[in-house]
């Protein structure tokens, strides 16, 4: 079968088309898009951890057009391999480590609440909870000041626009002007914090052994991906949770549960459905050989529903145990910030058991037209 990523129907729900693809052929060419599709979880995991398998990139053409995304893509450990990946990921691990995730869990508690308090009978769970809260994180984190945090969300929602399969020239324009932008304030921000540091992640990376561009690299990538993950996972979670009515009520009476829900909105319907590698030799996974030079993509929602892996891999269910899901990847480029949005997640999970107990749907939520990064437009729930 051939998945078509531009149909309307499948970008609704796309797990009725992927699990098809995963029973034919759990790893297959697909010739529209020209690289090879990993369904499986023993071979996306395999697509994300072998070495052989890596992300080089390659910077865009015209360059002259595109500097502003090519010096962030080529500064970040995201799209290097070791010994580059392996330099940047632990100079901001490293940065990480010193109680940037702690510092922020009581913060993040009282500000889920706070915005739950400002909200009527009706609320947009992006809009209201979500979006806002994922700001107030990654601007706390890298040391934002409260005047400017207005401008990271559509910064952050231009760039990643940049990984759609059907992105367009409009995307792309505002992709780039959000790069430019962003790198500038940033490349500002931490000339400010070199002069006058402060207990934040912009200044501590300033103290590491980073480039200028490495600096400003890895704060947007940690902002893109935290930002973007985060709020669209908890967006398909809670919309999932309101369509099972009984999980819900299992979790209003067992707060103990939150954790692994948490991990089974990142199983179920992850926010993030493709992750591409580039074959540096010749590597053969689950049978099939991959040619040097080519590109696989692993389905992040298709490895995540393979019942080899998964009992009842179509049953929502907030007590799953074990769930050995691929939603933060795997491997070398296991996202860094996982425990931070996990963290992040609970928080605002817990704030609406907390306040609305008996939370419903106020209205059916649209679906963005995506696929790679998976999200709703809205959320409208009632109390």
């Amino acid at each position: 079968m051939t998945l078509d990523f531009a149909d309307p129907g499948f970008l609704a729900d796309p797990y009725p088309a992927l699990a098809e693809l995963r029973e034919r052929a759990p790893l297959s060419w697909h010739e529209p898009t020209g690289r090879f599709l990993a369904a499986g979880h023993a071979e996306a995991n395999a697509v994300l951890r072998d070495r052989r398998l890596g992300r080089f990139w390659t910077d865009r053409e015209p360059a002259g057009v595109w500097e502003p995304f090519n010096t962030l893509h080529r500064n970040q450990m995201m799209e290097n391999e070791p010994p580059v990946h392996t330099r940047l990921r632990g100079l901001v691990a490293s940065a990480f480590a010193r109680g940037h995730v702690e510092r922020l869990g009581p913060s993040l508690h009282r500000e889920a609440a706070r915005l739950l308090s400002l909200a009527g009978p009706e609320l947009d769970l992006l809009a209201d909870l979500a979006e806002p809260l994922a700001v107030t994180v990654i601007a706390e984190l890298l040391g934002v000041p409260q005047a400017d945090r207005h401008r990271l969300r559509p910064w952050s929602a231009a760039i990643v626009r940049m990984y759609e399969v059907t992105r367009t020239a409009p995307d792309e324009a505002a992709a780039l002007t959000a790069c430019r932008e962003f790198a500038d304030y940033l490349g500002h921000l931490a000339a400010r914090r070199r002069a006058d540091p402060r207990d934040d992640l912009i200044s501590h990376l300033t103290e590491a052994a980073l480039t200028g561009p490495e600096l400003v690299a890895s704060a947007i990538l940690l902002l893109n991906a935290g930002h973007e993950a985060s709020v669209n996972a908890l967006g398909g979670g809670v919309v999932a949770l309101m369509r099972h009515r009984k999980q819900w009520q299992r979790l209003v009476a067992d707060r103990g549960l939150l954790p692994s829900a948490i991990e089974e909105f990142l199983r179920y319907d992850p926010p993030l459905h493709l992750f591409v590698r580039t074959a540096a030799a010749d590597v053969v996974i689950g049978g099939v050989t991959v040619p040097a030079g080519a590109d696989v993509a692993a389905l992040l929602g298709a490895a995540n529903r393979d019942p080899l892996v998964f009992a009842e891999p179509d049953v929502f269910d907030v007590g799953r145990d074990p769930n050995p899901h691929l939603g933060f990847g795997a491997g070398l480029h296991f996202c860094l910030g996982a425990p931070l949005a996990r963290l992040e997640m609970r928080a605002a999970l817990g704030a609406l058991v907390d306040r609305w107990p008996g939370l419903s749907l106020a209205a059916e939520p649209p679906q963005r037209p995506t696929f790679v990064l998976r999200a709703f437009r809205e959320v409208r729930l009632k109390g």
